[in-house]
């Protein structure tokens, strides 16, 4: 399906396990107007579409109708760009291969492209945030999991099957004792430095040191990586050695994945990048002490500036713009 250059907006979608925000954006990154509705309360995927075409006409009548609408754009789980489909997604509540694009188009009577989530962000950031301008940058994402989009020469990396680009599990730890990762392999990358990984680290460290901490006045396997960074802002050593440690197998990872695309910068973005210092100051002394000499001093460290809560609708409405 053509898409109409003339018209202003576009949606952007940001699919989640439990609900489904919709945004209507302008070309400057302006979201008009906003509506959630909730994923899993739909076990059929056409009634989930169906679902979100009435949800969303208050919005479209805000903005002048469907016919003002150029495109629209979603970020989801193992959400493939070739193809349309969403394709065997862990975390939703539709299983196999589900024709995403198509069957929205069918409904909304526009062009519809989808892809995953990390690459949505990766998109919203070239688009609308600190990487505007730049042509070859690594987004990599910070919350429960870590996700990544590649951009070389102002695209996307998709690869040969739509899923290049999952650099959360590159491996870091190839020892008997690697941690296993969701993805049934050991010593991934996210098994470390996600949100949950650094959880985990925090456990670890608890259990293999006798060191005061205030994380020893908390149930451990309820520790959340939030409680490490309100402990380290007060100070908590143990706290700071679990954002150190971090800090350092991210930045290590990332002076690794500079080898293959020499980006002009590394965007972090999620949850876990409100840490702030703690975690970025370890990560680029450890980028610095092991980047190799043709790539020293070229790459950028950034945090996201997009707004948590807008910048995946954001991000999924940039495909829109393409």
């Amino acid at each position: 399906m053509e898409i109409d250059i003339d018209k202003p907006y576009v949606i952007g979608l940001d699919m989640g396990g439990t609900n489904s925000v919709f945004g209507i954006v302008d070309q400057r990154g302006n979201i008009k107007s906003q509506t959630v509705i909730s994923t899993k309360a739909y076990p059929d995927f056409k009634d989930y579409v169906k679902a979100a075409y009435e949800a969303l006409q208050p919005a479209l009548d805000q903005v002048g109708g469907i016919q003002n609408i150029r495109a629209m754009g979603i970020g989801a789980p193992d959400a493939n760009y070739y193809t349309g489909n969403i394709e065997n997604a862990a975390n939703l509540a539709w299983k196999g291969i589900v024709p995403c694009a198509q069957l929205f188009e069918e409904v909304f009577g526009i062009p519809v492209r989808v892809t995953n989530d990390a690459n949505a962000a990766a998109m919203g950031e070239m688009t609308y945030g600190v990487a505007r301008g730049m042509k070859n940058f690594i987004m990599i994402t910070l919350g429960t999991g870590v996700g990544s989009g590649i951009v070389v020469d102002g695209r996307v990396v998709y690869g040969s099957d739509g899923f290049a680009g999952e650099l959360g599990h590159f491996v870091i730890d190839h020892s008997d004792n690697a941690r296993s990762c969701g993805c049934g392999r050991k010593g991934c990358l996210e098994a470390y430095t996600s949100a949950t990984g650094v959880a985990r680290t925090a456990r670890e460290f608890l259990e293999h040191s006798s060191e005061a901490s205030l994380l020893r006045d908390l149930v451990a396997d309820e520790i959340t990586s939030y409680d490490v960074f309100k402990a380290a802002e007060k100070g908590d050593k143990l706290a700071l050695d679990i954002f150190n440690y971090t800090g350092r197998i991210l930045g290590t990872a990332c002076a690794d994945f500079a080898t293959f695309c020499s980006p002009e910068a590394f965007v972090f973005f999620g949850g876990l990048t409100k840490a702030g210092e703690y975690l970025m100051q370890p990560l680029r002394k450890a980028y610095e002490e092991n980047i190799l000499f043709l790539y020293k001093n070229e790459a950028k460290l950034l945090i996201s500036a997009l707004n948590g809560s807008e910048a995946a609708v954001l991000g999924a409405s940039a495909l829109g713009w393409e």
